[in-house]
């Protein structure tokens, strides 16, 4: 994963300073590119433990097309559960009884994510992320960008149309309850020589915790179309827009740089499934996976 620490250092010794939403601080820069051949391995970090059962659940997720942070907690992935706690201490006026991330906050966000699991009203009403992801992939604006692309890459595989996208302006607005309009906004397919390969726009990107998660789900996204198309998997190619690192984790970006990267793992997938769409958390099986110890970090919300 030496492109991924390639990249953490270019933003820590060229980044400038700039101030963002969450009110954080980071240091950014404009425009950079990764490129991972996924017959050399999974491109999953290794100079730090990423929680791959998050990266899974979280992918199944939108591609059943769920906005619902419910389908989450209950598999013990908690990722998504900042942006909706705090959307509910605001709409319920409790905001400024729990400064984010205190020992009060904390106890009070294992309430919430109880209730979420538990309560069939309260899940459909402070739950629900809105028509983020899943939604667009699915039906954005009646079309099914995810099956439609599977279809054409079959069907037409020389298109240079195979694209989905989660940015939709009039959707913009609304994403806002979330916090989060996607950051992962576009991307298109291509193939060649019997060959899938897959290109991410990210408009922005929270480099030391979200893009681990990013290159792992699309890497998986290319490996089950591969498999549902007949092709063999290529090349995952990542483009940024703002890359950035948050100043408070650059203690932490430190203790990662300071490692040696260890061997790519594989990643075993049940040749049984031939849709999309069928795919389960046990249909994946990680091999030879050593990675350094995780590095926690706080999210910026």
């Amino acid at each position: 994963m030496k492109q991924y620490l390639d990249l953490v250092r270019h933003i820590k010794d060229n980044g400038v300073r700039k101030s963002d939403r969450t009110g954080t601080g980071t240091l950014s820069i404009f425009g950079y590119q990764m490129r991972f051949d996924l017959s050399e391995g999974f491109p999953l970090v290794t100079t730090k433990k990423v929680h791959l059962k998050s990266i899974i659940h979280e992918l199944i997720w939108f591609i059943q097309g769920d906005t619902n942070i419910r389908y989450l907690v209950k598999n013990g992935v908690n990722i998504w559960n900042d942006w909706p706690f705090q959307n509910w201490l605001r709409e319920t006026k409790q905001e400024q009884n729990f400064p984010t991330y205190s020992k009060a906050w904390r106890e009070e966000m294992a309430q919430f994510v109880i209730r979420i699991k538990e309560d069939d009203a309260f899940s459909q009403k402070y739950g629900d992320l809105g028509p983020v992801y899943g939604r667009q992939w699915r039906n954005f604006e009646g079309v099914d960008q995810l099956a439609g692309v599977v279809s054409d890459i079959q069907k037409n595989p020389d298109s240079r149309r195979l694209i989905v996208s989660a940015w939709n302006p009039r959707d913009i607005p609304v994403m806002t309850k979330s916090g989060l309009p996607p950051c992962h906004t576009l991307f298109q397919f291509y193939v060649a020589e019997g060959r899938l390969s897959c290109q991410l726009y990210q408009r922005s990107a929270d480099v030391f915790l979200g893009v681990p998660f990013n290159i792992a789900s699309y890497a998986l996204l290319m490996l089950m179309i591969a498999q549902v198309t007949g092709l063999q998997p290529g090349d995952f190619v990542h483009t940024f827009g703002d890359a950035h690192l948050y100043v408070n984790h650059l203690e932490q970006v430190e203790k990662q740089l300071s490692r040696v990267p260890r061997p790519m793992p594989n990643m075993a997938v049940n040749s049984s499934v031939t849709s999309l769409f069928n795919f389960t958390y046990e249909d994946f099986k990680l091999e030879n996976y050593e990675p350094c110890p995780a590095i926690p970090a706080p999210v910026a919300v």
